[in-house]
């Protein structure tokens, strides 16, 4: 396999992992903390564990930055929209059962081929669509226990999926132009400022006995489900198709099950194995026109 295709399905496999371990920290943080709050801690740990890593890279590689113009342009951007999905997601977890907010959230691999195609004029072959179509009933199988309902909660889930699909597509825009490790400092450097003065424009406030419990949340999905796992979404992105990789990621939903039953003993019905395995066919067939895919993407 070409190094390549390696970092294009690899990298969105274990960025998925880690996401899908992350609920449980996100959880305990909405249970704690205001979303602004939460995401603004979180995104001050990934920023300065990347400006770390960025210096470590510089003194051994040099420097990978070509524009700081373009490089503050996309990372503004792209942590703009993060910013914003991450807070309606955070909020949205105050009301939505873990579940149905997976189920929800990963919406956006319905999202973003429909984006490509209607706004960006990129087609897709059958095949994506079939893909599409297998993910999405297979994350409802896997996440949805209940009659869904819209609730409050269930709206900001909605809107968070389509801001996480802006997000996708405007990572696929500029990552091909900067370095994405410097990209996705930028990113939490704006995610933090963003956050910061929204927790002040909505007055919200934590206590030092929240910010104890939460610690472990907010180190876990700072320096693991942000600083790690976005910059890996964003190096799989470079020169790949939005719509292959956002099917692999959305198996954010089958690890988060999986972790649920390792770590907390929950055990898997058939019903949820079934969305597993309708997930993995919808990854596998994703694949199938690659070559295609790449060729037309390309253009």
């Amino acid at each position: 396999m070409k190094p390549n295709r390696i970092r294009q399905n690899v990298l969105p496999v274990l960025a998925a992992m880690i996401w899908g371990s992350a609920f449980l920290a996100q959880s305990v943080g909405a249970e704690h903390m205001g979303p602004f709050t939460f995401n603004t801690a979180r995104s001050v740990v990934a920023f300065f564990f990347l400006l770390a890593l960025c210096t470590v890279r510089r003194r051994f590689r040099g420097s990978a930055v070509r524009s700081w113009r373009e490089l503050l342009t996309a990372g503004g951007c792209c942590g703009t929209a993060l910013a914003v999905a991450t807070w309606l997601q955070q909020a949205g977890m105050a009301t939505t059962e873990p579940g149905k907010a997976g189920f929800i959230t990963a919406l956006y691999i319905v999202i973003v081929p429909l984006a490509g195609k209607f706004f960006l004029r990129r087609e897709a072959p059958p095949t994506i669509w079939v893909s599409v179509a297998l993910a999405a009933v297979g994350l409802y199988l896997l996440s949805v226990t209940e009659s869904l309902t819209i609730q409050p909660g269930d709206v900001y889930m909605i809107l968070c999926a389509f801001v996480f699909s802006v997000q996708i597509l405007l990572i696929d825009h500029f990552s091909r132009r900067v370095d994405g490790v410097a990209m996705s400092c930028v990113q939490f450097f704006t995610m933090t400022v963003v956050s910061l003065l929204g927790a002040a424009v909505t007055a919200e406030s934590v206590s030092a006995e929240a910010l104890r419990v939460c610690l472990w949340a907010i180190l876990y999905a700072g320096i693991f489900s942000s600083g790690v796992a976005y910059t890996l979404q964003i190096l799989a992105q470079k020169d790949s198709n939005p719509m292959v990789v956002s099917l692999l990621l959305s198996l954010e939903a089958v690890f988060a099950a999986l972790s649920g039953a390792l770590f907390r003993h929950e055990r898997m019905t058939a019903r949820e194995l079934l969305g597993c395995a309708l997930m993995f066919a919808a990854v596998v067939i994703a694949q199938i026109p690659r070559d295609a895919l790449e060729s037309r993407y390309e253009q």
